[in-house]
């Protein structure tokens, strides 16, 4: 069989050969010449070229129509982009622009006033006439939907549920000029809606796709979370005195009309006659129910002042929990920062992804309670992982942590795991309620044949539906024996085998009986997929009279691992019992397995666009600006920008650093306002999600702004991860010198981690009593402070601390222990240098205490390099080449506007020699940059080296040195000059200042830049020129930000 087999492959071998000869031999037999031939097989080639071409070209398109994002990076990696990085402009949002739908909402905006119009006048106002005796007058006398159309200011698309559905999420912004006027003649009441605002993320569901036309069977919209509603109401006060509206205030109005745009409430839009199944599109089956198991908290800020804020007491903390319309409240645990509550609450999920939990802590006051901390999570992470457990951090809350764990619980068809449900929750604590084993669904279609109470008068039907001791509501439909509610309720179910379900239906508003209804929910246990639908007999009604009812029931079961991973180590959890031997005392520290892990989220803030106009004048006749500024959330803290003044395009250029974890359910947060003498006014806002973040690394985008009409904000976000080794430290100094804002503190260099585990052997408290130790570490002006332990000689603190670090080489962790009385018990100072000198920068060993006793702690540096600084690598990135490594700190300039001489002045000047420190003579030491940011040319000026000294100085005198820098424009005019502060008495200065000029950077090539060492020889004397040079910023590569070593001249021109 081989044989055979190695025989056919030498066939074809041959075969294909003789194929190629074929051409040769049809061109011969047929009389044409070797031209001919050359012609057909040119011919050919060119065919098979363009046809490899179109192959190639589809298999592109193909691959980027499958998946934009790999293709473009391929595409980056394949013109020689590192790793496939793209341009800091290539982007691919979550959230799309949908422009063109905006454009069609403007054009259909005037019809759509119109079908408005003929809404409320033929539909609506009957209606409202029919409802209530006093407002049988009701009328629209305006209805005018203004010219400002509904806008949409990003669209974002998930995938469905299932096959036949497809899920959109609008966030829309509505700021119009709708006028509608309504009166009540019999009361001379005239009232109505001037101007509206509403923002917020509309859903639309589009649902079910069909195989016949229009494609899709209906539109489902609401609004996941309760949206931001403003209306401007004009003759509110005749209004209010209305009979029926009496009772209502304006906040009141607001919130009904809110309720109905919020979760679970839907609006079904048919698309298609006698749609199947209608009611269950507009009251579908929930997703699932969320056990929240709410723990306690730690380090929550103290509120409560006593003596005019002289001394500072605790607080007295409560949680709020917030699913939608859905809301729960936590008791109060009385003075305490550290609160435990061992609660449980059940929470209705209707749309994952999209609907979020939001916990807001609160100090209970006598007046007004004060805000504690927040956070939010969204529950596609509780879905993805079934079961999550975490310290969550708060935002505005500091250091704070709320402790929670978030189960998710599936909706089982059928009882055969009930039983097992009901065993587990007799586990769980039923504080305030107990746990619940089933959820049910109630579908309230209709009613037939219900009694008339009055001969000759229909009755205004409505339902109350209750189990135990909860009661919903139907609305009222009005004049009729034969009702039509199509509404939905739900209730949580602690045993479905031992309760009842209990109906009223009764004639509002005298809630005269119509009839009633018991229905044992047992019956629901055996039914086929826990389901019931049919027409129920009401009884101590008429005997026709049938009311038609779905229920359905859902097991609540828990199908994630019972034991979770456990949640990080909180500040303070860990201890060990008081007087703990020494002698069994561990030799290294045991950090929590996330010591360590935390990343450094650096914020640019670079600019905003199209802001709103909020400053006018005469009543709003004239319009003019805003004094826009920023607040930002990140990791727990508030950053505020500056304020830019009248300006509605401002540029910020600031930068923000945080220690941020992997924590689920974290945003970084933009908030603008306008900066006003009373009351800031609202901008608008935009977060990014920290997760998105953390998993790409780089976010370069314009974010368009939330709950306003027009604006955008420009901001990157970058990732720093700490890196274990010192390699990249000077390069990373030298970085930061370049991208140092002129505004703010200066950018971190590394991150500092500090695992503080306990201490032994501290002295004793007067009286031989053990002390209530603490401790308490700083860099430089941040500061932390361990719990207080109880009286021990060896105390526990099991606490991690993280630093970002400006200045590695020169800095120094201070550590004092101390008792709670106030005696000091130990100290130590630990130089960041010794970190840099150890393996993996960690150092992780028992320390001494300068008053007896030692601490055990784990220190670890990382060193925080940025992949998208956009610096090249510099070949010699050390400022101060032979002299000691040192920043560059910002400011320090004096700028000078004076005639520069122009070209005279390039002429006269002899050109710069660049060298490094084997240059014998005096020296200067600069880095120039372009920072296109900021649109700044950038000098830094490290030093000098062998200065010479002036001729006419004393010879045991040293001179004052400073150094003058004069930016030459390219045409001829007016000079730019900054210079240093002086330095006292020395012949190698060190300067370390950053000067800046505003330059185009088509500009920055052009310029040249003239420096001069000058020194103060004597008061009388004035200045003597120590050196000078010329540098032709062209010959320099400004987008390097190299640092290099520049040979003076005297003023002869001679170094």
């Amino acid at each position: 069989m081989e044989r055979r087999g190695a025989g056919a492959a030498a066939a074809a071998a041959v075969g294909r050969r003789l194929l190629w000869a074929l051409p040769a031999y049809a061109a011969g037999l047929l009389g044409l010449g070797a031209g001919a031939l050359l012609l057909a097989l040119a011919l050919y080639a060119g065919w098979r070229r363009r046809r490899r071409a179109r192959q190639r070209a589809l298999s592109l398109a193909a691959r980027l129509h499958s998946d934009e994002e790999a293709a473009v990076r391929a595409a980056a990696a394949g013109l020689g982009a590192a790793r496939g990085e793209l341009p800091a402009w290539v982007s691919f949002p979550d959230v799309e622009r949908a422009e063109w739908l905006n454009k069609i909402l403007a054009q259909t905006w005037p019809f759509f006033g119109r079908y408005m119009e003929k809404l409320l006048v033929e539909s609506i106002a009957p209606s409202i006439r029919a409802s209530n005796t006093h407002l049988q007058t009701f009328t629209f006398t305006k209805v005018d939907m203004g010219e400002k159309p509904l806008r949409v200011l990003g669209v974002r698309a998930h995938p469905g549920t299932h096959k036949q559905q497809i899920l959109l999420d609008l966030n829309i912004s509505y700021v119009g000029d709708v006028q509608i006027d309504v009166e009540v003649k019999k009361f001379f009441c005239k009232a109505g809606v001037k101007g509206m605002q509403l923002h917020g993320t509309l859903r639309v569901i589009l649902e079910p796709l069909l195989g016949d036309v229009p494609i899709v069977g209906a539109l489902t919209m609401f609004f996941i979370r309760r949206p931001t509603l403003d209306i401007n109401w004009t003759g509110m006060t005749n209004l209010l005195d209305i009979p029926g509206l009496s009772s209502m205030s304006d906040t009141m109005i607001m919130d009904t009309i809110s309720s109905y745009l919020v979760l679970p409430n839907r609006l079904l839009v048919p698309l298609v006659p006698n749609l199947h199944d209608a009611a269950r599109l507009r009251c579908p089956l929930p997703r699932g129910v969320v056990r929240v198991h709410l723990f306690g908290a730690r380090e929550l800020r103290s509120k409560d002042r006593f003596m005019g804020g002289l001394v500072e007491g605790k607080s007295d903390p409560y949680a709020v929990l917030r699913v939608g319309t859905q809301v729960a409240n936590s008791r109060v645990v009385q003075n305490e920062l550290s609160p435990t509550w061992d609660e449980v609450y059940e929470f209705i999920v209707h749309e994952v992804p999209g609907q979020e939990i939001e916990v807001e802590l609160f100090d209970k006051d006598p007046d007004q309670d004060d805000l504690l901390g927040r956070m939010k999570l969204d529950f596609g992470e509780v879905l993805k992982a079934r079961v999550l457990e975490e310290w969550f951090p708060l935002q505005d809350g500091g250091r704070g942590r709320l402790h929670l764990r978030l189960e998710w619980l599936t909706l089982l068809p059928d009882a055969s795991k009930l039983e097992q449900v009901l065993q587990r929750n007799r586990t769980i604590p039923s504080n305030p309620d107990p746990p619940s084993a089933a959820i049910l669904v109630v579908y309230l279609d209709r009613a037939e044949e219900l009694p008339m109470k009055k001969p000759g008068k229909e009755p205004n039907p409505m339902v109350q539906v209750s189990v135990q001791d909860v009661t919903r509501e139907s609305k009222v439909v009005y004049n009729t024996r034969h009702p039509v509610w199509e509404d939905a309720f739900r209730f949580f179910l602690h045993d479905p085998a031992h309760q009842d379900l209990d109906i009223q239906v009764k004639d509002d508003p005298r809630q005269t009986p119509l009839g009633s209804l018991s229905v044992p929910l047992s019956r629901l246990l055996s039914a086929p997929e826990l389901t019931l639908t049919e027409p129920f007999a009401l009884q101590h009604a008429a005997p026709n009279s049938r009311l038609h009812l779905t229920l359905v029931l859902r097991v609540l079961y828990f199908d994630g691992p019972e034991d979770g991973p456990p949640p990080p180590t909180p500040p303070g959890q860990l201890e060990t019992p008081p007087g703990a031997s020494s002698a069994r005392r561990p030799s290294k520290a045991s950090p929590d397995p996330q010591f360590g892990t935390e990343a450094v989220l650096r914020i640019h803030l670079l600019e905003a666009e199209d802001l709103i106009a909020k400053d006018n004048f005469l009543g709003g006749l004239m319009k003019g600006r805003s004094d826009p500024y920023a607040a930002v959330r990140a990791g727990g803290r508030l950053f505020r920008s500056r304020v830019v003044r009248e300006e509605l395009n401002p540029r910020w250029n600031e930068i923000y650093e945080v220690v941020v974890d992997d924590i689920p359910g974290q945003d970084v947060e933009f908030e603008l306002f306008d900066k006003d003498v009373d009351k800031d006014d609202f901008l608008g806002r935009c977060k990014v999600p920290l997760k998105r973040v953390l998993s790409c690394g780089f976010v370069d985008e314009w974010l368009p702004l939330e709950e306003v009409r027009s604006g955008r904000l420009h901001v990157r976000l970058e990732r720093l991860q700490p890196q274990p080794s010192s390699a990249q430290l000077e390069q990373v100094l030298h970085t930061n010198s370049l991208l140092q804002p002129s505004r703010g503190e200066e950018l971190s260099a590394a991150l500092l981690s500090i695992f503080l585990d306990r201490a032994a052997e501290l002295p004793l408290r007067k009286g031989s009593k053990p002390p209530t130790a603490f401790a308490v570490l700083s860099v430089r002006d941040v500061s932390f402070k361990t719990k207080t332990c109880a009286p021990s000689t060896d105390p526990v603190w099991d606490e991690g601390f993280s630093f970002l670090i400006k200045r590695p080489h020169g800095e120094t962790l201070e550590l004092k222990v101390q008792d709670a009385g106030g005696q000091a018990l130990g100290a130590l100072s630990l130089p960041l240098s010794q970190l840099l000198a150890a393996e993996a920068l960690t150092l992780d060993t028992w320390l001494p205490l300068s008053g007896g006793g030692q601490v055990l702690l784990r220190a670890q540096l990382g060193i925080l390099v940025s992949q998208h600084s956009g610096v090249a690598p510099s070949s010699d990135p050390t400022p101060g080449g032979d002299a000691e490594p040192q920043e560059v700190m910002a400011g320090g300039d004096k700028e000078e506007n004076q005639d520069g001489g122009g070209d005279a002045a390039a002429s006269a000047a002899p050109s710069a020699q660049v060298g490094r420190t084997e240059l014998g003579g005096p020296r200067l030491q600069l880095t120039l940059w372009y920072h296109r940011d900021e649109r700044k040319l950038v000098a830094i000026v490290h030093g000098c080296r062998q200065l010479k000294p002036p001729p006419k100085a004393p010879p045991k005198d040293p001179p004052d040195p400073y150094v003058s820098l004069l930016l030459l424009p390219p045409e001829r005019g007016r000079g730019s000059k900054r210079r240093t502060a002086v330095q006292r008495r020395t012949l190698n200065p060190d300067f370390n200042e950053r000067l800046e000029w505003d330059v185009a950077p088509e500009d920055a090539p052009r310029c040249a830049l003239e420096a001069q060492v000058k020194a103060h020889v004597s008061f009388m004397g004035g200045k003597e020129v120590l050196g000078k040079l010329h540098l032709d910023l062209a010959q320099v590569d400004l987008a390097e930000g190299g640092t290099h070593w520049y040979e003076l001249q005297d003023e002869c021109g001679s170094p």
